[in-house]
């Protein structure tokens, strides 16, 4: 289990328009020019924005994998430590915060693609 960091900016390859922006200690994740996520190579570690549900059970369930990064609004940043999480998992957080930031139609087209949300027949 874990996921270095080369890994995961593999993962963001999978994603649509997603650009980085390198802001000295770390690099901001962004889908037109919106921010969804940050990396900080020196520890390991990402930022990712979900709910505020989401933040306080994911760091609820397993404090040794997630923390609370801030809270912003309606959004719970939490902070992930990418040697503690397997690859699939980490991927479902990365589209889901991806998906909370980018614009409904970006969003739609990448689900109709990834058949997310769609029940088997």
């Amino acid at each position: 289990m874990g996921v270095s960091v080369d890994e995961f900016l593999e993962l963001l390859d999978e994603l649509p328009e997603v650009r980085m922006s390198h802001g000295g200690e770390w690099i901001g994740l962004k889908v037109r020019d919106k921010g969804f996520g940050y990396l900080w190579e020196a520890t390991e570690t990402v930022g990712l924005k979900a709910t505020i549900e989401e933040q306080i059970a994911l760091v609820t369930e397993r404090p040794e994998v997630f923390e609370v990064q801030f809270t912003a609004g309606r959004f719970g940043w939490v902070v992930v430590h990418l040697d503690r999480i397997d690859p699939d998992e980490l991927f479902e957080l990365v589209a889901e915060a991806w998906c909370l930031t980018a614009p409904k139609q970006l969003v739609a087209d990448f689900e109709a693609a990834h058949q997310i949300g769609q029940q088997a027949l």
